[in-house]
């Protein structure tokens, strides 16, 4: 699939309404630098993002992944050659994406962590001196806090990853 082709033709198909990349990322949902990064084949737009250009522009989604206005006896052949690289390239954007919004959620939450496990540890170094049973609660917390964290991060990553 050749991005800089379908970049081009998203181009000129937004030219050819008179829009801005600000004006159709505005009616679209996405920044104009999502756009822009459309337009110059840096990434291709979502399924939902694909559909909503087509009916804006009037074209079908094919010929947006074609890049280009296509005839009839060219139509079909290149439906099913656009099916397959969306459907290859779709698959592994998404493990990127998911990887990405992980690698960002541990690096934002990091210190957070370190003072969480900074805290049960306290709490159970505390409990062993004062013999109080303290020590169980942390144990708890320890065992329980790391299935919090993940579901937490998981959050995050679906709410960003499958948009």
């Amino acid at each position: 699939m050749d991005t800089i082709k379908i970049g081009k033709y998203l181009a000129q198909l937004r030219h050819n309404q008179d829009l801005t990349q600000e004006a159709l990322g505005e009616k679209l949902g996405v920044t104009n630098k999502t756009v822009s990064r459309w337009e110059n084949g840096n990434y291709l737009p979502t399924v939902d993002a694909l559909q909503q250009l087509s009916d804006l522009y009037g074209v079908t989604i094919n010929e947006i992944l074609s890049g280009q206005k296509l005839e009839e006896a060219e139509y079909k052949a290149a439906a099913e050659e656009n099916l397959k690289e969306t459907l290859e390239s779709s698959a592994f954007e998404l493990k990127d994406r998911i990887a990405f919004f992980k690698r960002k959620w541990r690096r934002e939450h990091l210190f957070e962590l370190f003072c969480e496990i900074l805290a049960i540890l306290a709490v159970m170094v505390t409990g062993f001196v004062l013999d109080n049973g303290l020590q169980y609660a942390a144990l708890m917390v320890g065992i329980i806090f790391p299935v919090v964290q993940r579901n937490r991060m998981m959050t995050y990553v679906e709410k960003r990853a499958f948009q």
